[in-house]
């Protein structure tokens, strides 16, 4: 009866660790196929830049929100 239950673990952890590594065989030949279908986006510098044009009310304000939220929130 012990015998037939070390079989059955090492059974189990066998299909496991086959599907284990056929996972990562699946995954690491659809890294590739994606890799080479879809080629690298282009570079940053072809994209329109975005302006960083924040008030600063808006920044005062927001900051003012945080101190007073963590104020309030204080772990003693």
């Amino acid at each position: 009866m012990m015998s037939k239950g070390i079989e059955l673990m090492f059974a189990g952890m066998g299909i496991v660790f086959l599907f284990l590594a056929m996972l990562v065989v699946a995954i690491n030949v659809m890294s590739s196929l994606v890799q080479r279908l879809f080629p690298d986006m282009p570079t940053s510098s072809s994209l329109p830049a975005v302006s960083s044009g924040i008030d600063k009310n808006i920044i005062a304000a927001i900051s003012a929100a945080l101190h007073q939220h963590r104020q309030k929130h204080k772990q003693n």
